[in-house]
């Protein structure tokens, strides 16, 4: 069964926290701290990998868990590292952010890998904080949480070449006859079920991978019949080969402007392919003449196919050399092409330090990315737990943003699960 599509979560480890301790040696003339730093939560990590051909594995939307890493100790013992969790998906493999629809990373080839989810940090233990003002330092760092998210993985097929059109044109049939891909072939819609991929190989040594793209009905970018299912596999291909059946009972013109609608509105750019328009089918009786007037319409040469006698087969593969050859890959759709390339999700990229909202006349609540995060790290079981956050705080101005938004004495500050009193 092919499953190109799965949607999942991942959730990478927690850090682990700081230890408090003191060495307490009968033979040490001088004590102090030697509360050890917590390990690295694991990360959540996709790889490309030839030993997997679809996403079976992840069609139930499971959840994939890194380890939490453990926490520090006396004597500056360091906290285990959580173990990562490497999950391993087709070669061209596209990860989506499921919220947003952005493209997070494209795993084309084996061995492409990317980290989807990041281990937090382990927390400091209280021997980091000695100093020279602080000798005997009673705090230490909670661990940062890991993210969670969820994903959409999308295997979209490596074809050079696509070849598109509606049902029964004639696909499955020409990838046949030019390569040994062994495609089911029969006279109904919908023969073709998967996508299947052949390769052509030419005198001079050189291939190409052809992609047998089926479903394409109108409405199909919206979802009708198959459409949705194949549309994401033509998104790899430099070319498209567009077969245009020359039955009788058919327009030729009217299927041709049918399958370039769903291209355009599908997106990714698929309409902006170099394309070549093949005439399937010119076996049938009255097939010159639709031809013929088809050309006239389109305004532009089409190449005449003949499955049964071969005719057009080597002019088709040599024109799809030739635009192979000076066609660049296209962006993925989802994707943000920026300077330098592509632009890959960043964990720790923050718009805002915090944010302060008023639910209630009495009460306001700081919130953000990056303040709930330090305000995880604190540990706010101690008196210097709390009076560091409060330091914290004060540095990032919220005091001064409080008061812009009319706090009074007496009203109730709110970060996390901690509360606390304003005082002027």
């Amino acid at each position: 069964m092919l499953i190109d599509r799965a949607v999942i979560e991942v959730r990478a480890g927690k850090g682990g926290n700081g230890a408090i301790s003191f060495r307490h040696e009968k033979y040490v003339e001088f004590g102090g701290p030697d509360g050890g730093n917590g390990g690295e939560g694991g990360s959540v990590i996709l790889v490309a990998s030839n030993q997997c051909s679809t996403l079976f594995g992840y069609r139930h939307g499971k959840a994939l868990m890194a380890e939490d890493g453990g926490k520090g100790d006396k004597k500056l013992m360091h906290g285990k590292n959580g173990k990562d969790y490497i999950g391993e998906v087709p070669p061209g493999t596209a990860v989506y952010e499921e919220s947003s629809g952005s493209l997070i990373a494209d795993l084309k080839n084996p061995g492409d890998k990317a980290v989807v989810a990041r281990g937090g940090k382990g927390g400091k233990g209280n021997a980091m904080f000695k100093s020279s003002r602080n000798r005997v330092p009673r705090i230490a760092e909670n661990g940062e949480p890991g993210e969670c998210r969820r994903l959409i993985l999308e295997m979209k097929m490596l074809s050079d070449v696509g070849i598109v059109g509606l049902p029964s044109a004639g696909k499955s049939t020409l990838l046949n006859l030019i390569s040994n891909a062994g495609a089911k072939t029969g006279d109904y819609p919908f023969t073709t079920l998967v996508p299947n991929l052949g390769v052509v190989g030419y005198e001079d040594g050189s291939s190409l991978v052809f992609g047998d793209m089926p479903g394409l009905v109108e409405g199909a970018s919206t979802g009708k019949g198959l459409g949705l299912t194949f549309l994401r596999h033509i998104e790899r291909t430099r070319v498209l080969v567009h077969l245009v059946s020359m039955e009788e009972g058919h327009d030729p013109y009217e299927d041709y402007l049918n399958i370039r609608k769903e291209l355009e509105c599908y997106g990714a750019d698929l309409e902006k392919r170099p394309e070549i328009v093949v005439a399937s089918k010119m076996d049938e009786d009255g097939a010159e003449e639709r031809k013929k007037e088809f050309e006239e319409k389109l305004g532009k040469k089409v190449i005449g196919l003949s499955s049964y006698t071969r005719e057009g087969v080597d002019e088709i593969l040599a024109k799809a050399r030739e635009l192979a050859a000076i066609t660049p890959s296209f962006a993925l759709k989802g994707s943000k092409e920026e300077e330098g390339g592509l632009k890959v999700y960043d964990a720790h990229n923050k718009e805002e330090a915090f944010v302060i909202t008023h639910p209630k006349s009495d009460l306001f609540v700081i919130s953000g990315e990056e303040i709930l995060r330090k305000y995880a790290s604190i540990n706010m079981s101690t008196e210097e737990g709390v009076a560091r956050l409060l330091g914290y705080l004060h540095r990032l101005g919220i005091e001064k943003a409080l008061v812009a938004k009319g706090i009074k004495e007496g009203d109730t500050v709110q970060i996390g699960d901690f509360q606390f009193t304003y005082t002027e």
